[in-house]
């Protein structure tokens, strides 16, 4: 009976990892934008250039690819498959089927009310935001027009430059603390229909070519309409 159950169990996993699989042949077709027969290797080959997704999880497709060939080119019956997926291959397979089928978006993940600062507001101003907040990355504005990414770390180069004086004034302008910031390409303004597989790719190309990237302005019509930062990233793999 056991035996049974097992040999039951093991043929679900071969027709969910062939279900998810099909899926994902269709997904890719669908990236490239065409119905033409094309091998599964050349269909990774030619979708990962236009998706994030499939380059993140380029070598476990062509991996899970070998995988699938072996049990449908000798798969004699329908309840017997030579080779039969573990458990956790299937899981993976379903979740880059699912990432495929619906990305998760910035906007969905990272979309809510953003913290700001107008130019003419104080260091004393951004401090307090900072402390009160925990915000290491706030975006500058004047009036409605975005003017900079101001960040802890552009503060401190701030402060460094004026140790030597006796007396540091609260009261100067974000806007001219801003001027400090070391790299001032440190943000990009994102669509909120990126994909987060997208997003990270961005804070790892920037790192690649000897930048920071501090935040994410994720925006659309209305305006700012969310930020993420690479720490956000970092909690959501954890």
């Amino acid at each position: 009976m056991q035996k049974q159950q097992q040999a039951e169990q093991a043929v679900r996993n071969s027709e969910r990892f062939l279900t998810a699989f099909h899926r994902i042949e269709q997904s890719m077709k669908d990236i490239i934008g065409t119905n033409d027969h094309l091998s599964f290797f050349k269909l990774v080959e030619l979708s990962k250039r236009k998706n994030a997704i499939v380059r993140k999880y380029e070598e476990d497709l062509r991996e899970y690819a070998t995988l699938r060939n072996a049990i449908v080119h000798h798969q004699t019956s329908t309840e017997y498959a030579i080779a039969e997926p573990h458990d956790e291959i299937v899981l993976v397979l379903e979740t880059i089927d699912e990432a495929l089928a619906k990305p998760i978006t910035v906007g969905q993940m990272f979309e809510r009310d953003v913290s700001i600062l107008q130019a003419k507001d104080t260091l004393r101003d951004a401090l307090k935001l900072i402390r009160d907040k925990q915000f290491t990355q706030i975006p500058v504005y004047d009036g409605n027009v975005f003017v900079g990414l101001l960040t802890a770390v552009g503060i401190m180069f701030w402060l460094a430059n004026h140790v030597e004086k006796e007396d540091i004034s609260w009261e100067i302008s974000v806007e001219s603390t801003l001027q400090h910031e070391k790299k001032k390409e440190n943000h990009l303004f994102v669509p909120r229909d990126m994909s987060i597989f997208e997003a990270e790719e961005l804070f790892k190309d920037a790192i690649a070519k000897g930048r920071r990237l501090e935040a994410l302005l994720i925006s659309d019509e209305k305006g700012l309409v969310g930020i993420v930062t690479p720490l956000d990233l970092i909690e959501i793999e954890a």
